[in-house]
């Protein structure tokens, strides 16, 4: 019966059954106490009604069991509520190890996309079915918001931060894509469409733009020489890139950080900022001078230098030094 009804897109994610669940158990709950209170309140305003001007109400000194039960049941399912909540919120924020990455800014009024392999789309992401995809996004100027209605899915983008979302499509088609924050003038035109494709389609529409496209990690490698990266990072006045991406990285003062994309980021914009232990804060900051697709392209060039033999990050650079 529900289905006849066009309140929500169709889903489209292994998520969205999860979020209709819990979105129809809230809706359910609320309508049921609504129609109970003023079924409750129609029912004593007639039964309790005043029936003569003289007439003086018995009063009720309190019932112990029914302020109890009053106060457990909510309780109960407020608590239900809260842990199905937390669960999904949890499963939707740990992407498997698997999935395919994918890279996104957002900027006044579009969404900026690249794919490691290479292929850059404005407003429109192509992805396999059924294979889960993860998003990490970045704001080039205000706070925007993606979201895809189909796939039961939407999350902050931030400028000077990094978020993630993940999905795993269901169903192939178009999907439309939104900007669900406020973002100015043109806020209303900052969408697009994800187009889910057969696994088969996939791979042969990324090897068709892989060919005019070059990796992000090689265009990566390509700045990490014209900016001069090499001259510190290459010769050991800086901590090497090499196995440097997800190591533990000592800092002065004693800090232990992860070596992830927010730390590389912050990195290259405040070096200042996690000086690592043992080495000089001679590195310059880069704000201003390079954009936010070049620093995820910087990051993909040292995740691929993550597993290669040699040094094992900037730890236990630091250790054999």
């Amino acid at each position: 019966m529900l289905c006849l009804l066009p309140l929500l897109p169709k889903q489209a994610s292994t998520v969205a059954p999860s979020v209709d669940h819990l979105l129809w158990f809230v809706i359910g709950i609320s309508v049921f106490f609504t129609a109970l209170i003023f079924l409750l309140l129609l029912v004593f305003a007639i039964k309790y009604r005043r029936r003569a001007p003289d007439e003086v109400p018995q009063q009720i000194h309190g019932n112990i069991p029914l302020e109890l039960t009053w106060t457990i049941i909510p309780i109960i399912i407020v608590i239900v509520i809260f842990v199905w909540g937390v669960d999904l919120f949890v499963r939707e924020r740990r992407a498997p190890m698997d999935a395919v990455h994918v890279y996104v800014v957002g900027k006044q009024w579009m969404w900026k996309l690249q794919h490691p392999e290479g292929p850059r789309e404005i407003n429109t992401l192509h992805v396999p079915v059924g294979v889960p995809v993860e998003l990490t996004l970045t704001s080039q100027d205000v706070i925007h918001d993606f979201a895809v209605p189909a796939f039961r899915i939407k999350t902050d983008v931030l400028p000077d931060r990094y978020t993630t979302e993940w999905f795993t499509a269901t169903r192939t088609g178009r999907f439309p894509l939104y900007c669900d924050q406020y973002c100015g003038t043109f806020h209303s035109e900052m969408r697009g469409d994800v187009i889910v494709m057969t696994l088969p389609q996939y791979e042969t529409w990324l090897s068709g733009e892989m060919r005019h496209t070059e990796t992000m990690a090689a265009a990566g490698e390509k700045l990490y020489e014209s900016y001069g990266c090499i001259t510190c990072h290459g010769t050991g006045k800086a901590p090497p890139f090499v196995g440097l991406y997800g190591a533990k990285v000592r800092l002065e003062g004693g800090q232990t950080v992860i070596a992830d994309d927010r730390y590389i980021r912050q990195s290259i914009l405040d070096p200042s900022s996690q000086v690592v232990l043992g080495y000089k804060p001679i590195m310059p900051t880069f704000q201003g001078q390079i954009s936010e697709d070049q620093i995820l392209q910087i990051i993909a060039y040292i995740q691929s230098l993550a597993n290669t033999p040699g040094a094992q990050g900037a730890e236990s650079a630091k250790e054999t030094k």
